[in-house]
């Protein structure tokens, strides 16, 4: 279990928190706790985003539950290392957006003493490891998965099922589009849309049955 921790007493180093799940698993709302604990500790703290993250507000960090904070966001990774000067803790919110520099970044920071605190999706729509979040997990001291709720089974979900056609790797969205499954059912799920697709390219080759009086 993670006990957190807010202040580094013996080191000067830092360390990473990865907060990591499927959709509607709560992440964002875990990181948005962790953050407020270190502004109510009178820490300097800042946030930052991935720039394509405008779903709820352009500036704000905003979980399911409609809790929010104020963030920065940054088209890159590299960004963060020069806006995070002076800071005693940095957030990240949808970590799985950003290019791969972000775990030297999150890396650097915790070597200058600064607690790195990462929220992220660990897999995609396709049930792959996302981006630059297995790497992450790696290098962190601390990760934490937490768990949505299947909508089919009412188990644990740690997949995030994409109900739309849309086949960008990178696709914002919310109930509409995506739902939290458990392992059976995403299995179930994909397999249902193997076969339909199957069934559907069988219908476009086929020729069409003829009348003998044609």
């Amino acid at each position: 279990m993670f006990l957190e921790n807010t202040v580094n007493h013996k080191e000067q180093f830092g360390w990473i928190e990865v907060i990591t799940g499927s959709m509607f698993s709560g992440k964002t709302e875990e990181l948005i706790r962790r953050l407020k604990r270190a502004q109510f500790a009178k820490q300097k703290v800042e946030i930052f985003k991935p720039i394509v993250d405008t779903r709820y507000n352009e500036e704000m960090v905003v979980s399911h539950d409609a809790n929010e904070i104020r963030s920065t966001p940054v088209p890159a990774a590299a960004n963060i290392r020069l806006l995070a000067d002076g800071c005693d803790v940095v957030g990240i919110d949808e970590a799985q957006f950003f290019d791969d520099e972000i775990v030297v970044v999150c890396n650097d920071l915790a070597n200058r003493g600064v607690r790195v605190v990462v929220a992220g999706l660990d897999m995609d729509f396709k049930g792959n490891p996302f981006g630059p979040m297995p790497a992450l997990m790696a290098t962190a001291e601390y990760v934490t998965k937490v768990h949505a709720v299947c909508t089919r089974t009412g188990n644990l979900a740690n997949y995030s099922f994409r109900k739309s056609d849309n086949n960008n790797l990178v696709l914002l969205g919310e109930t509409a589009d995506y739902e939290p499954l458990s392992r059976a059912a995403f299995y179930k799920a994909m397999l249902r849309e193997k076969i339909s697709k199957i069934n559907v390219r069988a219908e476009e080759v086929l020729p069409k049955k003829r009348f003998k009086n044609e």
